[in-house]
């Protein structure tokens, strides 16, 4: 069973299923055992609904991933009887009552959701080390971050609890995790996954739901079976042309990449993120595809704008909603250091500034776009550093995350506020062994460029998809 869980993808293991080599049961049952042997370990998964999982294994499917198992973030989503925390002591006690638009999407192609995954307070971070939660532990290095905010969905992938996961992207959340812990990730476009119930205008225009998997046609599965908008969705994006999943292993044809070495304000990349993107350009080269030393004009005010507001603002007005209807007033424990300072900001935003923030990001939108028009792609590392060791960015010490937490979503963050789609590769490591991501990101609603690209690398470098267990001690 090791063999069969470790050697399959979860579009492989519904195959399975579906040839009745093996059962739903099963599959979930292994899955199950998994998360009890090896979580204690990784600190990945935060919440469990094993006896409703072992219900609908025998319930009959007919979904695309029928029986095969799966786990959620703790934020952006709700799955009905699961707690709704957002890794934070605020909402510890926050039952859901419902389901999301998008769980009841992955239920109806046949997941079974097993839990939720650890994630930092609210996402407000690139490492999952929530008081509330305590720190999610890579496996490649257990003394190493998984990335955030979607950590705890990258580590149980990782490390061989579920095949997939659900994950979130509102700066690199989706990206910095599937970097971290060598995994495939992708942002989709604005728009092309709903957020409903959750309100997306105003209070949600940077983050979008999808999932970190260990193949692109997991990833690209998924995204048919999320896509689409819902009734009232401010953002709709056009339909692509075809599913996601037939465009793998599709030729991208010779794509005009561009390669950037620096974040935005123009900061040098480490020399491992450098040297991992070096590598990568020689495979590009060889496949046909021309590659040229480009970057965008970052308009860095916009950018800084909108990072300001939206992470801030949404947020307080969210915290403030909460506190009302508990009928109390913010307690010093409710929540973390670095949460309290952007809550507290975000309460002191005029109307004013949300409408610049607004007007900036379709500012951002439009000067960075039209560089799309010279290029298909550009590729950078995912992040500028190394992955960072657990305490680095420690949400409780202002003066380590003023100093160093910026540089962990600066090549990420840019394309949350454009809403173009973005991806990770795991195409490297660095010099303490973790795994190195590259960035490519599209012109907007073009993620079957993105797949197409992702599937022919993938097969001409292909990259580790089986378990790392056991881990590497810290």
């Amino acid at each position: 069973m090791d063999e069969l869980f470790d050697g399959n993808d979860a579009t492989g293991l519904a195959g399975l299923i579906r040839e009745k080599k093996v059962s739903a049961r099963e599959i979930v049952e292994f899955s199950i055992a998994r998360i009890e042997q090896r979580n204690p370990v990784v600190n990945a998964v935060v919440a469990r609904r094993f006896e409703e999982a072992l219900a609908e294994c025998e319930q009959p499917s007919i979904g695309p991933l029928a029986g095969v198992p799966f786990v959620v973030k703790d934020l952006g989503m709700t799955v009905a009887g699961l707690p709704s925390t957002g890794g934070s002591r605020l909402y510890r006690d926050v039952i859901a009552t419902e389901d999301s638009e998008l769980a009841r999407r992955y239920k109806r192609a046949g997941l079974v959701i097993l839990g939720n995954t650890n994630t930092p307070e609210l996402g407000r971070n690139a490492s999952t080390e929530s008081v509330l939660f305590g720190a999610c532990r890579n496996p490649w290095n257990l003394g190493y971050s998984t990335g955030g905010s979607s950590g705890g969905s990258a580590a149980s992938v990782a490390a061989g609890l579920v095949p997939a996961a659900h994950a979130t992207d509102g700066g690199g959340s989706i990206r910095i995790p599937a970097a971290a812990c060598g995994l495939f990730g992708l942002k989709p476009s604005r728009g092309r996954v709903t957020s409903m119930p959750s309100r997306s205008l105003f209070r949600g225009p940077l983050s979008i739901a999808h999932a970190v998997t260990r193949t692109v046609r997991d990833s690209a599965l998924l995204l048919d079976i999320a896509q689409g908008a819902h009734v009232g969705d401010p953002f709709v994006i056009a339909l692509p042309s075809r599913p996601y999943v037939d465009e793998v292993g599709q030729s991208p044809g010779s794509l005009r990449i561009a390669v950037d070495l620096a974040t935005p304000s123009g900061v040098a990349v480490h020399e491992d993120c450098a040297r991992v993107v070096d590598e990568a350009i020689k495979t590009l080269e060889s496949l046909g595809h021309s590659v040229t030393v480009a970057r965008p004009s970052f308009p860095l005010d916009a950018l800084a704008a909108c990072m300001q507001i939206y992470m801030g603002v949404p947020m307080a007005a969210d915290i403030d909603a909460y506190l009302r209807e508990q009928g109390r007033e913010i307690r010093d424990d409710d929540l973390e250091s670095l949460t309290r300072y952007i809550y507290e900001m975000g309460k002191e935003a005029r109307a004013v500034d949300l409408a610049h923030a607004a007007g900036e990001l379709e500012r951002a939108a439009q000067e960075i776009g039209v560089f799309f028009a010279d290029y298909d792609l550009l590729m950078t590392p995912t992040l500028s550093r190394q992955v960072p060791p657990l305490g680095l960015l420690d949400t409780m010490n202002m003066s380590s995350i003023a100093a160093h937490a910026g540089a962990y979503s600066a090549l990420t963050s840019p394309y949350n506020i454009t809403g173009q789609p973005a991806m990770s590769l795991p195409l490297g490591f660095d010099s303490n062994g973790l795994p190195v991501g590259v960035q490519f990101v599209a012109a907007f609603g073009r993620e079957d460029v993105l797949i197409r690209l992702a599937s022919q690398v993938e097969t001409v470098t292909p990259w580790r998809t089986a378990p790392v267990w056991p881990p590497v001690p810290a």
